[in-house]
């Protein structure tokens, strides 16, 4: 089994403060939540191993973290070179920090006859930068790997269930709508909360 990374202890700081920003009705977007969101992503000594590790042909979407009653989840998307989404709605809100390398992101808009076009330029996420997702301002987009040649992976926080959520992969040439559950790229998720060794280190000594 590898070892945690050095600084799991935030990736825990996180999660715990997301929790408690929720409530029985679901977790919302917020000036505290996003504050807390970039101060995770603005270091790069957390992600466990297992959940950085590319594919040859697909993007992964590893699960890092799903909350019990399904009111947010947390992921590692891991870019090979080269590699993209279909052009894709999400149904609920969603923050993506740039973690390594850089990915970008082109906009869409949907017309009333339900063609698309794009909505202004891509943009590029570079190492800590955080982009905010709406349904409500329009969240349908196209996210690639900046990079031909390496791996990048960015970190997404969404206000729901991601991997079990029935959004839209769009045609872009039609703007025809299919549904679309991503699901998760692993079957388990990491240990996130075994602090057994912290807690030994702090024993005193017999």
């Amino acid at each position: 089994m590898s070892e945690a990374p050095a600084g799991l202890d935030r990736l825990r700081h996180f999660i715990a403060t997301a929790t408690r920003l929720a409530t029985p009705a679901g977790l919302a977007q917020s000036a505290e939540l996003e504050a807390e969101f970039a101060a995770l992503i603005r270091h790069d000594d957390w992600l466990p191993d297992a959940c950085t590790v590319p594919h040859p042909q697909y993007y992964q979407q590893y699960l890092l973290h799903c909350d019990p009653l399904e009111r947010f989840s947390l992921v590692s998307f891991v870019w090979g070179p080269g590699q993209q989404t279909p052009v894709h709605d999400h149904e609920v809100w969603g923050y993506v920090g740039m973690l390594r390398g850089a990915e970008v992101n082109q906009r869409y808009t949907r017309a009333a006859d339900g063609r698309l076009s794009t909505l202004g330029e891509p943009d590029t996420l570079r190492p800590g930068d955080v982009e905010r997702l709406s349904p409500q301002e329009g969240d349908i987009h196209r996210v690639s790997n900046a990079f031909a040649d390496q791996v990048s992976i960015s970190v997404h926080m969404y206000g729901g269930n991601i991997g079990a959520v029935s959004r839209h992969v769009y045609d872009p040439a039609t703007g025809q709508a299919k549904p679309f559950v991503s699901g998760y790229s692993a079957a388990s998720i990491p240990n996130l909360w075994d602090r057994s060794a912290a807690v030994r280190a702090a024993l005193p000594v017999q």
